[in-house]
């Protein structure tokens, strides 16, 4: 099978939204009357980002959900994508389970695939997703301001959690395994929710390197600070819940790791002012989404963790870093 046979017979669908898709030089795609591009780019690498075994299907949804959670953390709605994928080698049976991932989620989101390239070599992934979102209403990193609440979405840890037991650095019961691994290799963007959030929001971002590291993002490009509560942190591991045996402890030191700096969670965390309590529920209600409240943001510069009686714990979860050794 040649690399057009492949295109063809697994990624060329009808053209839907986009003024032309794939089979040209360049897709040609054009936003509503109103409306700006969002617009955003991940690669997913073998050995770095998941492991040589993974099911390609789960490996195509992750491919796409990474990318869509970045539209949802600036509260785009998906228009389209492209994909660029190299390949050791033209085996139909992994790229026809690796398209049905990728595909079936893409018809979830209404966001069609228009073009990208393939090529053989190592097993690499890289999408560039596309967004419109109306003019001045995207959702950014830089409007944080003293006297937001901070929130985040849905569950924290339990992806992190999986990854350590998989490279045997946490033995879990099989049923746990299970429940963590869907959270690593399956991660649900939160596309409703940015959506919702439009207006609500002072500032947003996907937690994909670690809750700390990333709310650090905010900080620093809204100049301001946080003092975070770890009381309303740890127990949004869903993990936490599994019930404790004598063959099995949850270890708390894991556990404060895995929802503090864990990574791979692409849950949202966002600030919104105190007044708009009410209206950041009701946003997590209507799309469907649990929000918590974690902290605050402060005039004070810097990142503050805090424990159940109020002491300031010294922050020693480094998250995520590509090049951070």
């Amino acid at each position: 099978m040649g690399e057009f046979d492949l295109i063809r017979r697994y990624f060329q669908r009808p053209v839907r939204r986009a003024a032309l898709g794939v089979g040209d030089d360049c897709a040609l795609l054009a936003p509503a009357p109103g409306m700006q591009l969002a617009i955003s780019s991940d690669m997913l690498v073998e050995g770095r980002h998941f492991f040589a075994d993974v099911n390609p299907r789960l490996l195509g949804h992750k491919a796409l959900a990474v990318n869509l959670s970045d539209l949802a953390a600036s509260g785009a709605r998906p228009l389209a994508f492209t994909l660029a994928l190299s390949l050791p080698g033209a085996d139909e049976a992994w790229i026809s389970e690796f398209a049905a991932g990728l595909l079936t989620l893409a018809d979830a989101h209404e966001c069609e695939l228009i073009g990208g390239d393939t090529t053989g070599g190592p097993l690499n992934i890289c999408i560039t997703v596309f967004g419109e979102v109306p003019a001045g209403q995207a959702l950014l990193r830089s409007g944080a301001r003293a006297g937001d609440e901070i929130w985040v979405s849905g569950t924290l840890g339990d992806a992190r959690l999986a990854l350590e037991a998989m490279l045997g650095h946490a033995p879990l019961p099989a049923e746990l395994l299970q429940q963590a691994r869907q959270r690593l290799e399956a991660p649900t963007p939160r596309v409703a929710l940015g959506l919702a959030l439009r207006g609500i929001a002072s500032s947003a971002l996907d937690v994909s390197d670690g809750l700390l590291g990333d709310l650090g993002h905010i900080l620093e490009l809204s100049s301001v600070g946080a003092t975070v509560d770890s009381r309303c942190i740890t127990p949004l591991m869903a993990a936490a819940a599994y019930p404790q045996s004598d063959a099995w402890q949850f270890d708390s030191k894991l556990q404060q790791q895995c929802t503090l700096a864990g990574g791979d969670d692409y849950e949202l965390c966002f600030t919104a002012p105190a007044a708009r309590h009410a209206d950041v529920l009701a946003a997590g209600s209507a799309s469907g989404t649990p929000v918590h409240p974690i902290g605050r943001i402060d005039a004070e510069p810097g990142l503050r963790v805090i424990d159940a009686d109020g002491t300031l714990l010294q922050n020693r979860w480094k998250s995520f870093d590509h090049f951070g050794g």
